[in-house]
């Protein structure tokens, strides 16, 4: 890992399919509520309003976006577990970030949101036999295949990145 606060944990890694590597990253998937709760526990109004890098966004888009990337990764699962090989829908992140939701509404909407999402979330994908984690989606966007396993890691890998963006600043402020 470098230093770069873009990626505090490094930048994602595929790994090969394990029964080990699988339950570390369901295990993530399961526990990104709470963890994302108690990094932002006792956070007051200004310090959620600050960015958690220079030009990056602040604690409180962080966190809307986390419940706006893992509803679109929830969809993009159930599809690939029931559809063959369905293109998935990429979204202007970025964009989202700004719309009057995420301006308006505190986080708490978020991570309840997140507590019940990912309880389905990892229902939905707990049990899924050696098979269902080489099913496929495709991106358009990249004209690329990837695999559930490929999608299991990388929001693995994406809830501890953000998660870590926020521990990350507060240790920096000393918050």
């Amino acid at each position: 890992m470098d230093n770069d606060p873009r990626y505090p944990i490094g930048k994602y890694e595929p790994q090969p399919f394990s029964q080990q590597q699988k339950e570390k990253w369901l295990l993530d998937i399961q526990l990104l509520p709470q963890d994302i709760e108690h990094a932002v526990s006792q956070l007051d109004a200004y310090q959620l309003e600050t960015p958690y890098r220079e030009g990056g966004w602040t604690v409180k888009q962080l966190v809307h976006h986390v419940a706006d990337s893992h509803i679109n990764a929830y969809i993009r699962f159930k599809l690939a577990i029931t559809e063959e090989n369905p293109p998935i829908k990429t979204y202007e992140e970025k964009q989202w970030a700004l719309l009057p939701d995420v301006e308006s509404l505190p986080i708490n909407v978020s991570i309840t949101l997140l507590h019940a999402l990912h309880q389905r979330w990892f229902m939905a994908i707990k049990d899924l036999t050696d098979e269902q984690w080489q099913r496929t989606v495709y991106r358009p966007e990249q004209d690329v295949q990837q695999t559930v396993w490929h999608l299991l890691g990388m929001y693995a890998w994406h809830c501890r990145h953000h998660v870590k963006h926020i521990t990350a600043l507060r240790e920096r402020m000393g918050w």
